[in-house]
C-alpha cells in the first residue's frame, strides 16, 4: 500500500510533521497514554487509530481530551474498532493471541489455586477474541459445548456478548450489509466449543506429518520456522574457534506451493516429493544452458542459422521462465534444508518408533517391545521423548498400572533423567476425570510398514533415510474430530448427547441441549479451550476432505507442541 515506514508504538519515534500515521494497537492503559503524547508532541500530521479490539468510552474519552489540551482534534481523521483480537495463521486456523499467552494457557485455566476472580479474567479474554473472530467473519455461530468445563463458561459468556450485541440493533456489529459479504451467507456456523482436557493424549503424541514435525522439533512459531545451520567444523585448523552457528529463518506461508501442497503428508513422502521437484528443476536447468551454448555459435554454419531460428522462440520462452526457475529453486532449498533438519531428529531420537508405539497404545493393538524397553534404551529418544511416551501409555489405558509396575516405570523415567512432574499432574487429571467420564477413545488405527521408499534409498538422494520406518497413515479420527463429526452431522452419540445448545439469535436464551436446527451443519469452527496442536489441525483437514462443500476452521486459545505442553504440565504438578 506504499506505506514504508512500520514502527512499534513504544520506540522513540521523531516527529514527521507531515505525514499521516496509522495506528494499529490494543487499546491498552499504556497504549493509550503513548497515543495520546504523540498528540501532545505534534508528532505526526493526521491520525488513524485502528484498535484491535474494541475501546471503551472512558478510554475514548481520555483520546478526546488530549487531542483537545493539544489542539490537535481535526487532525485525528478516524477511529476504528476493528475487532481483529486473533491471529489467523491459515485459512482455516486462528490462534487468540501471540503476547501474553500464559494469561490464557493450559495451565492458567487448570491451576489449582485460581480465584475466580482470575478465572473469570481469562474467561473474558478468551471471549474477547472469540467475539472479534465472529464479527469478522460476519456470522451469528450456533454454540454447542460440553458440560462442567471451562469451554461452557466460554460459551455461557459469548452467547451473552453476542445476544447484547444483536440486541441493540442500531450499533449490531452483524446487521444487513454485512452479513452478506460473509462466506456464510444462507447458514449459521456451528461453534464447537471443546475442552483441552478431554484429550491430554493428542498434545503428547509424537507425530509423522510435515508440519506438525515442523512445530514439534523445530523453532516454528507464527508460521516461521528458525534453522540453526551447523557449520562445518572439519576444515578450521586446529585450535580455531569453533564457527558460530548461523541462524536461517524460513516463512512457511500460504504462497510457497510446496508447502500448502504437503504440509499435511507424511514425512517420507515430503522426502520423495522434495527429489522430485529437485530432479525437475535440474532438467529445466539444463535446458536453459543448452540453449546458451548453441546461441553462441559462429553465423558461417548454415545448419546453426536454422537452428537459430526456431531456438530463439525456445530461449525466449526459457529465459521469461527465469523468475519462476528461481522462485522453484528458493523453495526446494527451503524445504531441503527444513527437511533435513527434521530428518536429523527422527534419526537421532528414534522418532518414528515413538510414533508407531504410541499410535498402537492409542489404538489398544500389542506391542512389539515393552513399554520398558524403549524408556530404558539409552538411544531412543530424549528423557522428553520417553516421559510423552509414558504419559500417552497412562493417558490411554483402561486400567492404570499396578504400583509395583508403576515404581518400576518410574524408576525407568528417572534414571533416563525424566522430569516426573508432568505425571504427578496426569495422575491427579486421570482420578478427577474418571469421575467425570470415561477416558476419549482414538480409534484403531494402524500404521502399515510399507518398506522404505526406493528413490530416497538411492544414495542420490539428498535425504539418506536409512533405518527410518516409512509408516503410511490411516486416517482416523481424534476425540476433536470425532465430537465435531457429531455435532455437524447431527449424529446421536452419547459422548456429545448432552452438549449444551446455545443461539444468541433466539429471544428467550433458553438452555437447552435440545438443538432446534436438525438439519446438518455445513460449517463449522472448532475451538479448544486450553491449547490445540498441528496434529489435530491436520486431522480435521483430512476429515472434512471427504465432505463435499463443507467447511472447518480450526482455533485454540494458543498453539503449543509437545515440549511446551509438557513444561505446562510439569509447572501443574510441582507440589
Amino acid at each position: 500500500m506504499g506505506i514504508t515506514l512500520h514502527l512499534l508504538l513504544h520506540s522513540d519515534r521523531d516527529p514527521i510533521p507531515d505525514v499521516p500515521a496509522v495506528y494499529f494497537v490494543m487499546p491498552t492503559e499504556e497504549n493509550i497514554d503513548r497515543i495520546c503524547q504523540d498528540l501532545r508532541n505534534q508528532l505526526y500530521e493526521s491520525y488513524y487509530l485502528n484498535f484491535i479490539s474494541a475501546i471503551s468510552r472512558s478510554k475514548l474519552e481520555d483520546i478526546a481530551n488530549a487531542a483537545l489540551a493539544a489542539n490537535a482534534v481535526p487532525q485525528v481523521a478516524k477511529v476504528f474498532d476493528q475487532y481483529l483480537n486473533f491471529i489467523t495463521l491459515e485459512d482455516d486456523m486462528f490462534v487468540l493471541c501471540n503476547q501474553n499467552k500464559e494469561l490464557v494457557s493450559y495451565r492458567a485455566i487448570n491451576r489449582p489455586d485460581i480465584t475466580d476472580t482470575e478465572m473469570e479474567t481469562v474467561m473474558d479474554t478468551i471471549v474477547d477474541s472469540l467475539f472479534c473472530f465472529f464479527v469478522t467473519l460476519g456470522a451469528v455461530p450456533i454454540i454447542r459445548c460440553s458440560r462442567g468445563t471451562a469451554a461452557e463458561m466460554v460459551a455461557v459468556k459469548l452467547d451473552k456478548k453476542l445476544r447484547e450485541n444483536l440486541r441493540d440493533a442500531r450499533n449490531s456489529l452483524f446487521t444487513g450489509d454485512t452479513l452478506g459479504a460473509g462466506q456464510f451467507s444462507f447458514q449459521r456456523p456451528l461453534l464447537v466449543l471443546v475442552d483441552r482436557n478431554i484429550d491430554l493424549a493428542t498434545p503428547l503424541h509424537h507425530t509423522w506429518t510435515y508440519q506438525a514435525l515442523v512445530h514439534d522439533v523445530l523453532d516454528f512459531h507464527l508460521n516461521r520456522v528458525n534453522l540453526e545451520e551447523s557449520s562445518g567444523l572439519e576444515n578450521s585448523p586446529a585450535g580455531a574457534r569453533p564457527k558460530r552457528k548461523n541462524k536461517k529463518s524460513y516463512d512457511l506461508t500460504p504462497v510457497d506451493k510446496f508447502w500448502q501442497k504437503h504440509k499435511g503428508s507424511p514425512f517420507p513422502e515430503v522426502a520423495e516429493s522434495v527429489q522430485q521437484e529437485l530432479e525437475s528443476y535440474r532438467a529445466q536447468e539444463d535446458e536453459v544452458k543448452r540453449l546458451k551454448s548453441i546461441m553462441g555459435l559462429e553465423g558461417e554454419d548454415e545448419g546453426a542459422i536454422s537452428m537459430l531460428s526456431d531456438n530463439t522462440a525456445k530461449l525466449t520462452s526459457a529465459v521469461s521462465s527465469l523468475p519462476e526457475l528461481l522462485e522453484k529453486k528458493r523453495l526446494i532449498d527451503l524445504h531441503t534444508n527444513v527437511a533435513t533438519a527434521v530428518l536429523e531428529h527422527i534419526k537421532a531420537r528414534k522418532l518414528d518408533v515413538y510414533f508407531e508405539c504410541e499410535e498402537k497404545i492409542m489404538s489398544k493393538t500389542t506391542l512389539d517391545k515393552s513399554l520398558l524397553d524403549i524408556i530404558s534404551d539409552p538411544d531412543a529418544g530424549t528423557p522428553e521423548d520417553k516421559m510423552r511416551l509414558f504419559l500417552i501409555y497412562y493417558i490411554s489405558t483402561q486400567q492404570p498400572p499396578s504400583e509395583a509396575d508403576l515404581e518400576q516405570y518410574k524408576k525407568a523415567l528417572t534414571d533416563a533423567g525424566c522430569d516426573l512432574n508432568p505425571l504427578q499432574y496426569i495422575k491427579q487429571w486421570k482420578a478427577f476425570a474418571k469421575m467425570a467420564s470415561a477416558p476419549a477413545s482414538y480409534g484403531n488405527t494402524t500404521t502399515k510398514s510399507m518398506g522404505l521408499l526406493s528413490r530416497v534409498m538411492n544414495t542420490g538422494s539428498q535425504f539418506v533415510m536409512e533405518g527410518v520406518k516409512n509408516l503410511v497413515l490411516k486416517q482416523q479420527n481424534l476425540p476433536v474430530t470425532r465430537i465435531l463429526d457429531n455435532l455437524m452431522e447431527m449424529k446421536s452419540n452419547p459422548e456429545t448427547d448432552d452438549y449444551r445448545y446455545f443461539d444468541p439469535k433466539m429471544l428467550r436464551g433458553n438452555d437447552s441441549s435440545v438443538p432446534r436446527n436438525k438439519n446438518p451443519f455445513q460449517e463449522a469452527i472448532v475451538f479448544v479451550v486450553g491449547g490445540g496442536n498441528y496434529i489435530e489441525y491436520q486431522n480435521l483437514v483430512d476429515y472434512i476432505k471427504g465432505k463435499q462443500g463443507k467447511h472447518i476452521l480450526y482455533g485454540c486459545s494458543e498453539l503449543f507442541n509437545a515440549a511446551q505442553f509438557l513444561k505446562q504440565l510439569s509447572q501443574l504438578g510441582q507440589k
